[in-house]
């Protein structure tokens, strides 16, 4: 296509890349080697060193650009990136170490050159993209390097990607026109052009466009193909939304189906090998989890005794995947004479019905909730009320990370219930990451879905570490 900005970025990235590896190592002999006088395995010149990696570093790139980190969905995102990266390094590596023993090679000097070159590689590999992203972010303002964008359809989407795009400083894109519709912008700071049609869109912004996204398409096929062949015709990037895009989430498989070439559309992103892995990692977390929680989780036990006399935990029948019904634990923080009344016999048995209205109305959350215990607000601040869903994971009810599990009695307040039961439900995830209370009952379940349709390994790990901030800082606890 005709902005080469993206192609160009990822040459920077390759030859940087490839020069912190030749640093890295190159640090390593010398620190190992040249300043420490320690005792030498193998003695080898750092000349012939040097030489046998420039050789073998290329095959470092390559494994690199196989786990994609050339891609922009990848370096756009820093976890995943970094967690590639590791995985890339380790492998190379590897790589360079078997290469050594299948041709009786001596490579690396000593153990800790090893160590030192993978450390270091890491740092420097970082350090460099990061400030590759500065020089990037700084150019874009100068408008350098922005991919101009014309959005054919006047639709929600439509809206959401003038929101996404803005501003272009940040995002690399810049929105130049609409065709359509879209009078109001999300934010003030977009600027953009309104067309009746494409004919007039492409007189007045042809030269200058790089990208043309098609959010709607017409019942007239001959101006979807006039939009395509333009866009071809003219080296312009394109893409389109499928009519139904509600359909093309999870994931998606191009197969042929009896002849016939079709894309089958899975209802979340998580089944096959990711149904495995992910019930590992329940279970290799899970387990030592629950061993270190357990005695702060008997402390926990004998302070509710000993405070409100009566059943130490909280039952609740839930749903998880497949509509299975099972019973979550909890540390109960409901004082004893409320428990197991719905939040509507509660109120009403303290005198205050007014209160019920106003729970449902706030998403079942109320602030000085006055059927919670002094010490269930301490449980609660510290999310230790939540450690006895440790046995539900290890058991297999929940997972670590997954949507909320759902209370069959509310089943009507979720839209699109089918797809947040189609995986395991969790103890933790993206609503309690961004917020929980602080967030609305729609936005936390907007996230549950998103979490079904885009699941990811890498997005597990984000998840649990950035619960383990979350539960730390008491944001938006419960």
């Amino acid at each position: 296509m005709k902005n080469n900005a993206s192609l160009i970025y990822n040459v920077f990235l390759i030859v940087g890349d490839f020069l912190a590896l030749v640093g890295a190592f190159s640090i390593a002999y010398i620190l190992r080697v040249s300043i420490s006088h320690r005792h030498i395995a193998t003695p080898i010149r750092a000349l012939t060193y040097l030489e046998t990696f420039l050789v073998l570093l290329p095959f470092f790139i390559l494994f690199f650009g196989l786990l994609g980190l050339y891609s922009r969905e990848i370096y756009e995102q820093r976890f995943k990136e970094t967690g590639r990266l590791i995985v890339g390094v380790f492998v190379g590596i590897l790589f360079i170490i078997s290469y050594g023993y299948i041709f009786n090679l001596s490579i690396f000097p000593a153990k800790l050159v090893i160590l030192y070159g993978f450390l270091l590689a890491l740092i420097l590999i970082l350090a460099f993209r990061n400030l590759m992203r500065l020089a990037r972010r700084l150019l874009f303002r100068y408008g350098k390097g922005i991919n101009n964008v014309l959005l054919v359809g006047d639709t929600k989407l439509s809206r959401k990607l003038i929101n996404l795009l803005t501003p272009s400083e940040i995002s690399g894109y810049r929105v130049m026109g609409v065709v359509g519709g879209v009078k109001q912008p999300l934010k003030s700071s977009a600027a953009y052009a309104l067309f009746a049609n494409f004919e007039q869109a492409i007189s007045k912004l042809g030269p200058a466009l790089d990208t043309i996204i098609q959010t709607e398409l017409y019942s007239d096929e001959a101006k979807n193909s006039q939009v395509l062949t333009y866009a071809q015709e003219h080296h312009i990037a394109y893409r389109f939304v499928p009519g139904n895009s509600e359909l093309f989430v999870g994931n998606l498989e191009a197969e042929v189906f009896r002849g016939v070439p079709v894309i089958e559309v899975h209802q979340t992103a998580l089944f096959g090998w990711g149904r495995i892995v992910k019930r590992t990692v329940d279970l290799v977390l899970g387990v030592p989890a629950l061993i270190i929680a357990s005695p702060v989780m008997l402390l926990t036990a004998l302070s509710i005794m000993l405070s409100d006399p009566g059943p130490v935990f909280f039952r609740q029948v839930r749903l998880t995947r497949y509509d299975q019904k099972f019973k979550v634990y909890k540390f109960r923080t409901i004082k004893n004479e409320y428990n197991g009344l719905s939040p509507e016999q509660a109120f009403a048995k303290m005198g205050r019905p007014d209160l019920a209205a106003a729970y449902r109305k706030n998403g079942d959350f109320i602030n000085g909730d006055p059927r919670i215990s002094r010490l269930g607000k301490q449980l609660r601040r510290f999310s230790i009320d939540e450690l006895p869903q440790l046995i539900n994971v290890v058991k297999g009810d929940l997972s670590l990370v997954g949507p909320r599990a759902l209370v069959p009695s509310e089943l009507d307040m979720y839209t699109k219930r089918y797809a947040i039961l189609s995986v395991r439900s969790g103890l933790t995830g993206l609503a309690v990451v961004s917020g929980r209370r602080d967030i609305s009952f729609d936005e936390r379940r907007q996230l549950d879905l998103y979490y079904v349709q885009n699941w990811t390994f890498w997005g597990d790990l984000v998840i649990l570490v950035k619960t383990v901030k979350a539960v730390l800082s008491h944001k938006g606890a419960f």
